[in-house]
């Protein structure tokens, strides 16, 4: 049995778009891999600021309960 070693110009074809295609979903992949990475930095940075709200609010209401003993020991 012999086999033909030519390629035909449907194969050559067939390899650019599929090589087309796995380089376009490559690209898309990476998209959205940078805008998750952004939003994972947005979010974190978010959290070390409420972070940073409720230690500055349970100081205040710790200032608040000793004003509110020394108005009541009066």
């Amino acid at each position: 049995m012999k086999v033909d070693k030519r390629l035909t110009l449907a194969v050559i074809l067939a390899l650019f778009i599929q090589t087309g295609g796995a380089l376009i979903w490559a690209g898309a992949a990476a998209e959205r891999l940078e805008t998750l990475e952004n939003e994972q930095a947005f979010r974190r940075a978010y959290l070390i600021r409420t972070i940073q709200i409720e230690t500055e609010l349970e100081a205040m209401q710790a200032q608040l309960a000793r004003i509110e003993a020394k108005i009541d020991a009066l």
